[in-house]
């Protein structure tokens, strides 16, 4: 069984949303390779990259299990559609882990993301190359898979955006 873990960016455009899905999904069909449950994933569930890697793992007959990196983590994921797409998947999990950190923050995602780095066999990175700017983020969790040998596949389609940071949540202090 391959055990796959997902970092990527949150705020994809819809039409990258489609090609990232399209991309995750034709490689972990390749990995699955007809045998039902012959992929495993490991995500946060985070909005963008990991919930569309955790419909590409159903979508071939996958397994996935969760990392949430903080106990007020389900209610940064936001409301509406966005909230009822997490619980959604969040109840699909094979398994649930919840770090020990009251609220969301940094050091939280990064700690989230080597625990997802322990568990694997190669993580996929819905990436645009572009270096870090804060811990815990894509470029951030690509360098500490590196560093730790992990086998590192970029996808990021011909054509793929991201949404302006401007848009982006500030990150909160860290309290565990």
């Amino acid at each position: 069984m391959s055990r796959i873990a997902v970092t990527g960016h949150i705020r994809l455009t819809r039409g990258t949303a489609a090609l990232v899905s399209a991309a995750l999904t034709a490689a972990l069909r390749l990995r699955a390779a007809g045998r039902r449950g012959a992929v495993h994933g490991v995500t946060c569930l985070a909005r963008g990259a990991d919930q569309i890697f955790a419909h590409a793992v159903l979508a071939v007959e996958g397994t996935f299990e969760v990392v949430l990196p903080a106990l007020d983590y389900p209610d940064r994921i936001g409301t509406g559609r966005h909230r009822a797409e997490f619980d959604d998947l969040l109840d699909r999990a094979s398994g649930v882990e919840v770090l020990r950190y009251e609220r969301s923050c940094r050091q939280a995602y990064r700690a989230a993301s080597e625990a997802m780095l322990a568990r694997c066999d190669v993580l996929f990175a819905v990436w645009d190359g572009l270096p870090s700017r804060r811990v815990g983020d894509t470029a951030d969790v690509v360098a500490a898979a590196r560093s730790r040998r992990v086998p590192v596949e970029v996808f990021w389609p011909a054509g793929a955006r991201r949404l302006s940071r401007g848009e982006c949540a500030p990150a909160r202090r860290c309290r565990r």
